[in-house]
């Protein structure tokens, strides 16, 4: 039954893009529908991957406006339509999404002077987005420099972002703790603080 769409209006099926014309387009709106009927059915946990076949996918050190362009189409649509149906549905505001790449990549250009060249792998700074489920929508927290090389303002280290993903599901991370080898340690490890700028 969860994985038979035929219940679904023709509206809802147009939003997420299942009549696309691009495959990847469909793949993915298949997925975020899909990812919505598990949330009504008290699914706690639900992950999706964008598409293969758009190169490497968000991972691309060549190629990057062929590849982008086609990673972008494949999951703008399906992911708008995810967060209206759930809002529209009453469910946004006890669901979290978090959307997130594969990870930081530089802003300059790795290889040859040419038009389209790619981006290395980039290990200080990354962006993510977070929406529903206890986020304040609208917000933008931390910020870097020109060359998106370093963090300027309100650095979020990944066991703070752990610590505030597991607040908005009702968890202190902090009762969480065992000692081992001296060290306390919990599911943020020794570290994290909740942000609290980025909570309604």
């Amino acid at each position: 039954d969860l994985m038979d769409l035929k219940d679904e209006t023709k509206e809802t099926q147009d939003l997420y893009g299942l009549s696309d014309e691009f495959p990847n387009t469909r793949t993915f709106a298949r997925e975020c529908l899909l990812a919505r009927r598990l949330v009504e059915r008290g699914v706690r946990f639900i992950e999706l991957t964008c598409p293969a076949g758009n190169g490497d996918r968000w991972d691309q050190h060549s190629n990057l406006v062929d590849g982008h362009t086609k990673n972008a189409r494949s999951v703008d649509k399906p992911i708008s339509a995810l967060l209206t149906d759930l809002k529209q549905r009453g469910l946004l505001d006890e669901t979290l999404v978090v959307w997130g790449g594969e990870f930081g990549r530089t802003v300059y250009g790795q290889g040859g002077l040419k038009d389209d060249y790619g981006r290395d792998h980039h290990g200080r700074c990354f962006s993510m987005w977070l929406a529903g489920g206890g986020i304040r929508g609208g917000t933008v927290h931390g910020e870097t420099d020109d060359f998106s090389y370093n963090i300027i303002k309100d650095p979020m280290h990944v066991h703070d972002f752990q610590a505030t993903l597991l607040h908005l599901m009702g968890i202190d991370h902090e009762q969480l703790t065992f000692k081992l080898q001296g060290r306390r340690f919990r599911l943020t490890d020794v570290h994290g603080n909740v942000v609290k700028d980025i909570l309604s």
